[in-house]
């Protein structure tokens, strides 16, 4: 072998070896990306999976190489069947509609079961807001019958969850004139006088709401009574929960119900992606955008992320929790 042939050989291995590494960089940085499925941009799923997506992006110190977004959606329903079809790699969800899509039943029954949706983490209790116009005259669930009322757009958790409280009193979409609209529009139509009520389940305060309440001026209507103690007992992922007085404008005290809001993925998504999520989650810089961003951000903590589960956590997530000694 020539000196020139060699010095060839030495510089093609070079030149080789520099590709190869260049492309093992290159996969290492290809960014992975993880939508989470929100709601409606009026309610309270948005703006806190937009804080979320914020925090886990390797673009802000978060998870390295994960690009996460916050999409908005038509809420629980369609969260859980794009995380089933593979079109989003994560969402929000009531824990209400979470057990009846992995055990088959409520809304999806004789729909199959969802039986690789796992629970990321528990975010924070969804109260459910009935309002009302003020001079609608409603001072009850019974008082509904016969009035305008909105019950959410088909394919949410909202919608099961008013047809279950209307049943609590007896009561069916066909005994009050029943629209299917999302928050936003709902408020509209209300402020307009075109509608006596609707129903949200959400955080509160929500923004819809709030400025629903400072511009017209709204009644919460009480879900609360002996209707109300008995249908408890028997849907068990309800729970009391009250409204602060002035968490909307002039609006006092409320007793109502609540459901757990849950962050949800498939039992597909790798457990190292998902352990490192739920690492940077509850980290002290995620911790302080948490707090700052939004009410309900306060309310995603490490203490509240195991509680009211219903379905299996992810693996990735359950090491964590295990770890940290929030989960035996």
């Amino acid at each position: 072998m020539n000196f020139m042939s060699k010095t060839r050989r030495l510089a093609f291995a070079a030149v080789a070896g520099a590709v190869a590494v260049g492309a093992t960089i290159a996969v290492a940085q290809t960014p992975a990306f993880f939508r989470i499925g929100t709601g409606g941009t009026a309610g309270t799923y948005y703006p806190v999976g937009g804080l979320i997506a914020n925090v886990i992006s390797g673009t802000n110190g978060g998870v390295p190489g994960l690009v996460a977004t916050a999409v908005a959606s038509n809420g629980s329903v369609a969260n859980i069947n794009a995380i089933n079809g593979g079109s989003s790699e994560s969402g929000f969800s009531q824990s209400d509609v979470a057990y009846w899509a992995h055990t088959g039943t409520g809304l999806f029954e004789g729909k199959g079961k969802v039986e690789d949706l796992r629970v990321i983490a528990t975010l924070y209790p969804e109260t459910i807001h009935l309002v009302a116009r003020k001079d609608a005259n409603i001072k009850s669930v019974a008082d509904l019958k016969g009035k305008r009322v909105s019950l959410d757009e088909p394919g949410s958790g909202t919608l099961v969850d008013a047809r279950i409280v209307l049943g609590a009193f007896g009561l069916t979409e066909k005994d009050v004139k029943a629209e299917y609209l999302k928050p936003g529009p709902a408020g509209d139509r209300l402020r307009d006088g075109a509608l006596d009520a609707y129903f949200f389940v959400g955080g509160y305060p929500t923004g819809a709401i709030s400025e629903l309440a400072t511009s017209s001026g709204i009644s919460l209507v009480p879900i609360t009574g002996p209707e109300i103690d008995k249908m408890l007992g028997q849907y068990q992922f309800f729970a009391k929960d009250t409204v602060p007085a002035n968490t909307y404008k002039d609006v006092p005290e409320t007793n109502t119900i609540s459901v757990n809001a849950q962050w949800l993925t498939s039992a597909k998504q790798p457990d190292d992606l998902v352990y490192n999520i739920v690492k940077t989650l509850y980290n002290e810089k995620s911790r302080a955008a948490l707090d700052a961003g939004h009410a309900k951000g306060k309310l995603v903590t490490l203490k509240n992320a195991t509680s009211g589960l219903g379905i299996p956590l992810h693996p990735g997530a359950e090491k964590f929790y295990k770890e940290q000694g929030v989960l035996k």
